[in-house]
């Protein structure tokens, strides 16, 4: 009987393919994004989890300087000789690529796993200039050096025997000492033989991960936000397939079937079904990662300098996470489905829509639901905190706004009713409240999609206007010159002043603030600073305090961390304690800063010198030449303001792209969502339209009616996603992004760019209410004459 019964459900699918193409589409598309999202995010923690692996960040403890960022040759042989088995590491760029350095004879980690660490290998490890990297890395480095390939190595970085390292970066220093695990007894205290090195444990070490945390949970966000578009082609789908079998379901209970037999069997085939949808959903995720893939690296290693492989691999986390939410996602909207099932009467009418119609207590519903959603997303605007507290405000909006949006639609369609005196207006207006049940479910993926892309299109653009002025600020001097040693600080700083030009020599380090790794800057306070610079709030001659040495100057990232503002005392030493100064905006940096003058900064760290110079000039080419005749300074280690603005808006505007496609895919689902909504409805408005037909108006009447109906409801849609896109905007530059960066920005409005939204929702209309039109269009009169000759 089991197999009888589940042939008879199956066979509402083989005469109505359209809905069955539209349950199975609506779910892999939903799939498909969430899917594509985490394969992206998944393959990015896995290059983050193997950099740390390589890099022995984690691992295990290590010295690092107090001071700088490089530790004296000589400090590390102090420390072997006095007993401290210590193994050394050296990093720099080596063309395109991060060249690590290591003594693979004494290292607690294996740099090389796939080569060992005897024999060959060896050989080639101490006997000849030679580096380990992987194929991608080798084609970078392809005709500077001898290259073994090793697939184990990550993307980006390329290992070599330590002294290898320093001849090819031309150094004599090291960056940092890895601490082998067992340690000799008796051996000296570490300030004894190293005072100017500090132990960093494991778990102190930087961790890109933690970095980018933010960026992948904006991507996720999305990938969930474009799952739920989806969900609703698929809600609408089942409510609809289930709507069209209630005679069946009648005539099945009638027959003897059981109503725990018959809800086992609907949750089989919908299941089933929803595999199938799920299995291509995971597919087309592949291939949406592997196209993004490329973007979303550039701008990891633009933003954080983190690599991510450019190979995506087909792991179990993302396809497994994707084919659970969609099997979820599916039992989310089938339950309340069941539910009637288990209620329905064992002669209900089969009346078709009679769910659907029934709808006094399910816009009761909707509005509850809604002002409980509105109220929280106001309760956690106000008491909340971190980023998971952001993002439920976004989503109770996003959720009580599309719960609301029948409501909205029904009342704006009963004052046009009310304001029409034509017959053929007033049957039309009720006829299109009549529809609107049945269009709810794809009018809120609709609304969601918009308001969705309406607020990122502006927090981007608002992003990019806020980034475009910031580099013009930050990137004032023309020139900029990096040198690696103190020798070639001090003649390039000389040689400058003599010729009589501005130079903004810039000191740094790091240190431990607040429980946070901050940078720590040195500048020569002048007319650049004091013109380009504009702070988000700042005390009376700032500037004037901070080159007296009476006071600092944070960006907005520590201000908001660490609970600071203006006048709050840093206490940078024990015997120094400064005030803020001013407060000034850092987009896209990760990291928390402070700023003093050049010469407060020598008083607490003699030991660095500035191995970055801002050069002021009118003639960059020109001064790069003499600068380079002068004093053997590479053309390489010179770049322009204008090379250093490309390169940071490239980086951007591949995350532009990132986000633009996800919007144009999230808006594509909800277009196809109304389009098989209004398709599948196709056939039930025949038993609507006959009457009217008879009364006179044509086929062609009709079908200009119902596309009329389809360009008014999306209209409608794009005017109430407006106003939600604009909170969403609000909530994402003011609460979102101060939780996940550290900073706000300024928000602006992009009439515009709305305009044209608005364009693409009609035409999205356009072509989804086509096909339906067409039908209705083509009806004959004999399917419309018919109507009259049963139940209908």
């Amino acid at each position: 009987m089991s197999l009888a019964c589940l042939s008879c459900l199956l066979s509402h699918w083989r005469y109505n393919p359209i809905q069955l193409v539209a349950y199975i589409t609506g779910l892999a598309l939903a799939t498909g994004l969430w899917s594509g999202v985490q394969a992206i995010n998944t393959e990015a923690r896995a290059s983050y989890a193997a950099a740390a692996s390589m890099l022995g960040h984690g691992q295990f403890e290590q010295l690092v300087p107090q001071i700088g960022n490089t530790i004296k040759q000589q400090r590390y042989i102090d420390l072997r000789r006095s007993g401290w088995l210590v193994t050394p590491v050296i990093e720099g760029r080596f063309g395109d690529v991060r060249l690590l350095g290591i003594d693979l004879a004494t290292s607690p980690i294996n740099f090389l796993p796939n080569q060992g660490s005897a024999g060959p290998v060896m050989q080639s490890f101490f006997g000849s200039t030679v580096l380990f990297a992987n194929a991608e890395t080798a084609k970078k480095l392809d005709g500077l050096t001898k290259i073994i390939v090793d697939t184990s190595i990550m993307t980006g970085v390329a290992i070599t025997d330590v002294g290898t390292a320093q001849r090819l970066l031309k150094r004599r220093d090291l960056t940092r000492l890895i601490i082998i695990p067992e340690q000799p007894l008796g051996r000296p205290d570490l300030l004894a033989v190293a005072p100017d090195l500090r132990l960093q444990s494991p778990n102190k070490s930087a961790d890109i991960g933690e970095l980018t945390d933010s960026f992948h949970f904006n991507l996720t966000t999305f990938g969930l936000l474009c799952f739920a578009v989806g969900l609703f082609i698929v809600h609408s789908t089942i409510g609809l397939a289930f709507e069209q079998r209630l005679g069946m379901m009648r005539t099945m209970r009638s027959l003897g079937v059981p109503l725990k037999a018959l809800i086992i069997l609907i949750s089989t085939e919908m299941l089933l079904l929803a595999s199938i949808g799920a299995g291509l959903g995971i597919f087309l995720g592949y291939f949406i990662a592997a196209a993004l893939l490329p973007d979303v690296a550039a701008t990891v290693q633009g933003l954080y300098g983190a690599e991510i492989s450019g190979t995506l691999q087909f792991r179990q986390e993302w396809w497994l996470s994707g084919f659970i939410i969609a099997i979820l996602g599916t039992t989310a909207a089938l339950i309340s489905r069941l539910i009637q099932v288990a209620k329905m009467p064992l002669l209900a009418s089969v009346q078709p829509r009679a769910w659907a119609m029934n709808s006094s207590k399910r816009l009761r519903l909707l509005i509850i639901g809604s002002l409980i959603l509105f109220s929280a997303s106001i309760l956690l605007s106000l008491t909340g905190k971190g980023l998971i507290t952001s993002c439920a405000i976004l989503a109770c909006l996003l959720i009580g706004s599309a719960l609301a949006l029948p409501i909205l639609v029904e009342r704006t369609l009963i004052v046009f009713q009310r304001l029409s005196h034509a017959a053929v207006w007033e049957w039309f207006w009720a006829d299109t409240r009549q529809q609107v049940p049945g269009l709810s479910l794809a009018l809120m993926a609709l609304l969601l999609a918009i308001s969705a892309n309406i607020g990122v299109t502006t927090m981007v653009s608002s992003f990019r206007l806020t980034f475009l002025a910031f580099l013009d600020q930050r990137l004032a001097p023309e020139l900029f010159v990096q040198v690696d040693t103190q020798d070639k600080s001090i003649q390039l700083e000389k040689f400058l002043i003599s010729a009589g030009v501005e130079i903004l020599p810039l000191l740094s380090t790091q240190r431990e603030f607040s429980g946070q790794s901050i940078e720590l800057y040195g500048v020569r306070v002048g007319s650049t600073y004091r013109q380009n610079w504009a702070f988000l709030g700042a005390f009376p001659n700032a500037w004037n305090k901070v080159q007296a040495g009476h006071a600092i100057i944070v960006n907005e990232q520590l201000a908001r961390r660490a609970n600071l503002w203006l006048g709050d005392p840093i206490k940078l030493t024990p015997n120094l304690t400064l005030p803020i100064a001013a407060v000034v905006a850092d987009y896209g940096n990760p990291l928390g800063q402070m700023i003093v003058a050049e010469n407060k900064f020598k008083e607490l760290y003699p030991d660095i010198y500035p191995q970055q110079f801002g050069i002021r000039t009118q003639d960059v080419t020109k001064m790069r030449s003499i600068i380079t005749e002068a004093l053997g300074i590479t053309d390489s280690a010179m770049v322009n303001q204008t090379t250093i603005k490309t390169a940071s808006v490239d980086v951007f505007e591949r995350t532009f792209r990132v986000t633009a496609a996800l919007n144009a895919l999230t808006l594509i689902v909800a277009a196809f969502a109304l389009w098989m909504s209004l398709l599948t409805l196709a056939d039930l408005r025949v038993p609507q339209l006959a009457p009217v037909w008879t009364m006179g108006l044509t086929n062609w009447s009709l079908g200009k009616l119902e596309m009329l109906r389809s360009i008014m409801l999306a209209a409608l849609v794009f005017f109430c996603a407006i106003p939600l896109g604009l909170i969403i905007s609000w909530v994402l530059l003011n609460i979102v992004n101060t939780e996940a960066f550290g900073w706000r920005l300024p928000m602006f409005v992009f009439p515009y760019d709305y305009a044209r939204l608005g364009l693409y929702t009609i035409i999205a209309a356009v072509l989804a209410a086509a096909w339906p039109v067409a039908r209705i269009t083509l009806t004959p009169p004999a399917k419309l004459l018919k109507v009259f000759a049963n139940e209908h």
